[in-house]
């Protein structure tokens, strides 16, 4: 455990070393210029100090309480998301069934049905990722050279959405996403479509078509509700 801890602080001095050093260069030249040079001038009251002091603590206290709160609404969020998944899939077994068609496919045909829908559901989490992982002027991650040093970068960065969406669409749909602006926008339209064309082939019974339907307005409010958290913080 004490070595494992030990490396731990080494690989953290490591990785903050540039700082480290800069703040300990800064820190060296006032002093030596303070003590050495004998320019008092460089010395502050203390009163100031602690009056910037705390005012820079109550400023950080509320930040770190909204950073929080954001956090803690983004895990909700993607439970949601992973919650609704596993709905969904459930669904789909149960309810694309030849019980209440009007013309009765084969049981190869069902299974291509829901495994379209399953790999349309993934790339609509697929697209919905790269829009959350869009690079903001604020943003300074894949800048610090640390972060360089060390290849820690966004793997949505490394991977075009193209290519990451192509094994899961049919050309057409891929097509028609890809010429709109929201793309995961376009990917529920599509689900939507999908669930109809079956429901009027009898495929999805028509109540089951209305909790299917459902479901894909959830998945629309949580789509919501990630691009909110998104955009109030850019």
């Amino acid at each position: 455990m004490y070595i494992k801890r030990t490396y731990k602080f080494l690989d953290l001095f490591k990785w903050t070393r540039f700082d480290s050093l800069k703040f300990l260069v800064i820190i060296i030249v006032w002093v030596t210029a303070y003590v050495f040079l004998e320019l008092t001038w460089l010395r502050v009251p203390w009163t100031p100090i602690a009056l910037i002091g705390t005012a820079v603590a109550f400023l950080i206290g509320f930040q770190n309480n909204a950073a929080y709160d954001r956090i803690w609404e983004a895990r909700k969020i993607w439970g949601g998301i992973v919650n609704s998944s596993r709905t969904l899939g459930m669904f789909l077994q149960d309810m694309i069934t030849n019980e209440y068609a009007k013309k009765p496919v084969d049981e190869n045909t069902l299974n291509k049905e829901i495994k379209t829908i399953t790999y349309r559901h993934i790339a609509w989490m697929t697209a919905l990722r790269y829009a959350m992982r869009q690079s903001k002027p604020w943003e300074t991650f894949s800048q610090l050279k640390t972060n360089k040093e060390w290849l820690l970068q966004i793997p949505e960065q490394e991977l075009s959405l193209e290519k990451a969406l192509a094994p899961y669409l049919s050309d057409n749909d891929f097509s028609d996403a890809m010429d709109k602006d929201n793309i995961q926008t376009a990917i529920l339209y599509q689900q939507s479509h999908h669930l109809k064309k079956l429901k009027e082939q009898g495929i999805i019974w028509e109540f089951s078509f209305l909790q299917l339907e459902s479901l894909m307005e959830e998945l629309f409010a949580l789509q919501g509700k990630s691009e909110r958290i998104k955009l109030s913080i850019s």
